[in-house]
């Protein structure tokens, strides 16, 4: 199925969004405003709502309210019909083997689900959402379908880019017409200078603001390396436009657009920069093959999905300092906008299609006039959090724009949630026997790792540590840990994380409480990303040592209320508490809300790591 301008009607999707018994969201990017047709068993009304982001591109979101709630725990299939083709003539690619439509279970409780965060494009390891794609291929029962894929951070990497992956880009938003804009006080006066501009490619910190008050974030030195404002270490390609960030999510989850597209190396490079290029392209290109089997998964299994920093950029929000200085010059707010923006239109609508519906409805306007009032609401917006009435009840937290501000100093690393936040956190867990809750960020992290990041806080360089951890602002580590000791809430509460690039699993109890709560920390990360191993075996080695439970330093940490009990990897050789490489964590519960197994699967198709209960 082609439009006129020979490109396929449906660049990317149908991504299956929320999913409740009686209401279904459905993501879809066509190359013209499309009709499409809703197929399933049942009486449905269907409400589609189309954004323009450029000439031949177009975002859909298909709201589905059914009129009888959906049946539990059977494989429902569905279809969309476009022009009379279904989803078998237009997508085959989606459709597992010997099935004619793809299919839907909505599971009665949570008894099983899988997540994961931290998905690099470039990274050499494997991709860990294939991991959901062999478990789907492989569950004979729908009862056996994991109830949701949790996107717990860093879908994208709008700060750290591939120069093949810019490429792509770029050819991509030529192709589809995404729409240009005009750059307020920067260095290149709209976005087909920015992409024509020799700095483009490898040199893009030279174009990022600068002003004298910023020098403070601007330079510093870590290893060598001058970080700018947008202080990843690998800012080189940091996209700009709201057409990068836009083409970005389309290639990442979809196989769809890459066959419209070549990679040549963009003319003019330097020799270093070539021969990087050159090293890159074959991550890129392993990445792009396995699409097919990504996009696959994301017809199937409804995907919730939240923010943390490399959506937008690292350290996105870390301090009042880096907010001050970010936010007060137009270009580093039109950037940090235009992320944030194609968050909305991604991710954020489809997991809220309600609470997003204003916002959504200020899109329409894209491409016929600057969008910098779009972006101050964006910024303004307290909405990004979500639950599901799920059994158990899901809440997802937004850590990354409701911050707990340093009063004492404002370069101090923020609360990762303010005090108005936190309360409406108390409020939804009060009375609940069982609860899940996804932080982007673990609540319970590794003793050792926050202290270094607590030392270099106090030494005036959190960003060089991505300080962002509960317990560095003292305030909301207090409140938090309150909320869980508070005397209503003696259920189970399993917190799912990720961001650190490692997985482990902690139990966690109230010192001195007959009824105590039962948490449980279960870090999943990354899908595709990994922590420098022979570090992470030094930490994890030092933090047995240091935090064993016999020290006397744990009486040191706010923690030191709490009983905090690693769950030991099955595969660890010498004790490793901490887990290292790509994948997606699986969790099983038991009719009580509690985690009944916990597995961490592996990306290169490797056995399953089980966090098996402490056997005291």
């Amino acid at each position: 199925m082609t439009s006129p301008t020979s490109l396929p009607l449906v660049l990317a999707g149908p991504v299956l969004r929320r999913l409740e018994p009686q209401r279904l969201a459905i993501w879809l990017v066509g190359t013209q405003p499309l009709q499409p047709e809703f197929i399933m068993d049942g009486t449905a009304k269907v409400d589609c709502q189309v954004v323009p982001i450029g000439r031949h591109a177009f975002i859909h979101l298909l709201d589905i309210h059914f009129s009888q709630p959906l049946p539990r725990d059977v494989a429902l299939e569905y279809d969309l019909r476009i022009d009379g083709q279904g989803i078998a003539d237009w997508a085959p690619h989606l459709l597992y083997p010997g099935c004619q439509h793809p299919s839907l279970v909505l599971r009665g409780r949570l008894e099983q689900l899988l997540h994961g965060s931290c998905r690099k494009p470039h990274h050499p390891a494997s991709d860990g959402l294939l991991c959901a794609d062999r478990l789907l291929q492989a569950c004979q029962n729908p009862q056996e379908r994991p109830a949701v894929l949790l996107m717990t951070g860093d879908q994208v990497y709008a700060d750290d880019v591939a120069g093949p992956m810019l490429r792509a880009i770029h050819a991509l938003i030529e192709r589809l017409g995404l729409f240009d804009e005009q750059l307020q006080g920067a260095v290149v006066a709209d976005s087909q200078a920015l992409y024509r501009h020799p700095a483009s490619y490898y040199h893009r910190a030279d174009l990022l603001p600068a002003q004298a008050r910023n020098e403070n974030l601007r330079e510093r030195f870590f290893g060598g390396k001058r970080k700018p404002i947008f202080s990843s270490s690998n800012a080189d390609n940091h996209l700009v436009t709201l057409a990068e960030v836009m083409a970005m999510y389309l290639l990442v989850w979809s196989p769809t657009p890459w066959q419209l597209i070549d990679l040549e190396m963009p003319a003019g490079l330097a020799d270093e920069h070539q021969a990087r290029y050159r090293q890159e392209l074959p991550l890129i290109e392993a990445f792009a093959s396995h699409l097919d089997q990504v996009a696959r998964v994301m017809a199937h299994l409804p995907c919730l999905m939240i923010f943390d920093d490399h959506d937008i950029t690292d350290d996105w929000n870390l301090s009042a300092q880096w907010e001050e200085t970010a936010y007060s010059h137009p270009f580093s707010r039109r950037i940090i906008g235009n992320a944030l923006l194609g968050y909305l239109l991604c991710q954020g609508w489809g997991n809220d299609p309600t609470g997003c519906q204003g916002l959504v409805e200020q899109c329409l306007q894209l491409g016929s006039q600057p969008h910098d009032a779009l972006i101050d609401d964006l910024l303004r917006f307290q909405g990004w959090q979500f639950n599901l009435p799920s059994n158990p009840p899901l809440l997802v937290l937004d850590t990354r724009t409701r911050r707990w501000r340093s009063e004492s100093d404002l370069a101090k690393p923020s609360g990762l949630l303010d005090w108005e936040a936190l309360c409406e956190l108390q409020q939804a867990l009060l009375d609940h026997p069982s609860a899940i809750i996804v932080s982007p960020a673990p609540i319970f992290g590794v003793k050792l790792i926050e202290t270094v990041q607590r030392v270099f806080s106090w030494l005036g360089y959190p960003l060089l540590v991505d300080a962002e951890n509960w317990m560095a602002h003292r305030g909301a580590a207090q409140v938090v840990l309150n909320i869980f000791r508070h005397s209503r809430t003696p259920g189970h509460y399993v917190i799912l994380s990720g961001d650190v690039h490692y997985s482990f699993v902690y139990e966690v109890l109230i010192r001195h409480r007959q009824r105590s709560p039962h948490l449980w920390q279960v870090t999943s990360s990354g899908i595709k990303n990994e922590f420098p191993r022979r570090l992470l075996d030094v930490l994890d080695r030092l933090n047995r040592w240091l935090y064993s439970p016999r020290s006397p330093l744990n009486w040191f940490t706010k923690r030191r209320e709490m009983e905090v009990v690693p769950r030991t990897p099955s595969h660890s050789k010498a004790g490793e508490r901490l887990w290292n490489g790509a994948g997606l964590g699986q969790v099983f519960f038991d009719e009580q809300g509690r985690p009944a197994r916990v597995f961490q699967l592996s990306a290169d198709g490797g056995e399953a790591t089980e966090f098996a209960p402490t056997k005291d």
